[in-house]
């Protein structure tokens, strides 16, 4: 079911035609095929990109299209419902170019993000590591200075992309000194020391790779560095403010094809001499389900416009987060429900949507992650 969505303007009623016109031909009709067989989609990413859909928040000048992220992010949502995969590739994607976009200086900007926002270039975000996964201020991996430019060594983990990308945004360590010790680069995959682990063997999101970044002996020029030394930490938590609206749209994506598939299964599944969907505990299950997912959808837009409007957002966004990925956790379980036996097998949606579901309260800073940001603004704000 599509959505009736309140966009700004008519431009963005536009842009999300084109967006569900794409998934409906081009996206739709595979995702279940490619997921159940492993394929990851880069050619999707590449029609994204050529449909003007990898750089929707960013400035013109570059490619992108000075979309608000209210706007970028229910695109973000159509896609996931169709395909996680693409949903969230496009949400890290976006992730790996905001060092670039927002700390890069002019000349790195014009050389990198045309090809990064015209899908020429596909991203991926390097910060946790074996070791150092909700602590990122404790990474390890070393930048050391040499010969004009860095030597970086380390292993970072959990890769979105990671062995397909075409560039990754690195965090690394340039000195001891906590998380101001920390910056940020910009690493061209085909660079001489860097090397990948097998894909990890995942519950979901099988089309996207996800895999060890190892980075030995890495030789980089000094225009590598994104910013300032020492200013990645800071870069990197300005990321992720974004990112997790990022997942907060593929989560609300996710429940909300759950919700649809449940509803339609139930109006036609029969049982007793009429459709499942009259009997009322299965009915309050549905108007409960479709409460949240407009919740979630409400939360995370609110979360936008305050980043539209240039306001504090983090706190919003952790939440947003939180509550969005926690909802679609539930709704697809109930999703799983509604269908009975048939949402155990894999020839109907409900359980690939509910093994999908549950990466996102793991991601982007897990749930317990999100609490502890928004219990600490509680606290500073009293």
């Amino acid at each position: 079911m599509a959505v009736d969505r309140a966009l700004p303007t008519p431009e963005a009623h536009d842009l999300l035609d084109l967006v569900r016109d794409i998934i409906a031909k081009e996206i739709a009709p595979r995702a279940a095929r490619d997921e159940t067989e492993g394929r990851f989609p880069r050619d999707l990413f590449t029609l994204l990109g050529r449909a003007g859909l990898l750089g929707l928040p960013y400035p013109e000048e570059h490619g992108g299209a000075a979309q608000p992220y209210e706007v970028y992010l229910q695109v973000v949502e159509e896609l996931a419902g169709a395909f996680l995969a693409v949903g969230l590739g496009v949400s890290v994607h976006t992730l790996s170019c905001f060092p670039v976009a927002a700390y890069g200086d002019q000349e790195r900007r014009a050389e990198l993000l045309p090809q990064m926002l015209g899908g020429e270039l596909l991203g991926a975000y390097c910060l946790s590591e074996p070791q150092s996964g909700s602590d990122a201020a404790a990474l390890t991996t070393r930048a050391q200075a040499a010969d004009g430019g860095y030597v970086v060594d380390g292993v970072k983990a959990w890769t979105t992309h990671g062995g397909v990308a075409d560039f990754y945004t690195v965090m690394a360590r340039t000195s001891a000194d906590g998380p101001r010790g920390i910056s940020c680069f910009h690493v061209p995959a085909g660079t001489p020391g860097l090397s990948f682990g097998r894909p990890e063997r995942k519950m979901g999101m099988r089309s996207s790779p996800t895999a060890q970044v190892r980075l030995d002996g890495v030789r980089l020029g000094a225009d590598a560095l994104i910013g300032e030394e020492g200013e990645g930490f800071r870069i990197a938590m300005a990321a992720l403010d974004g990112g997790r609206l990022g997942i907060a749209a593929c989560a609300v994506g996710v429940a909300q094809a759950a919700l649809d598939a449940a509803t339609a299964y139930a109006r036609e599944r029969r049982q007793f001499g009429r459709p499942i969907a009259e009997f009322q505990g299965l009915g309050f299950m549905l108007a409960d389900m479709a409460t949240q997912v407009a919740a979630a959808r409400a939360l995370y837009l609110d979360a936008a416009r305050l980043r539209d409007a240039g306001r504090p957002y983090g706190t919003r966004a952790a939440m947003a987060k939180l509550f969005a990925t926690d909802t679609a956790m539930k709704v697809t379980t109930d999703a799983v429900q509604v269908f009975g036996g048939y949402g155990y097998v894999e020839d109907f949606p409900a359980e690939r949507l509910m093994r999908e579901a549950k990466v996102l309260q793991i991601v982007e800073g897990t749930n317990q992650i999100q609490r502890l940001v928004i219990s600490r603004a509680l606290t500073k704000d009293a």
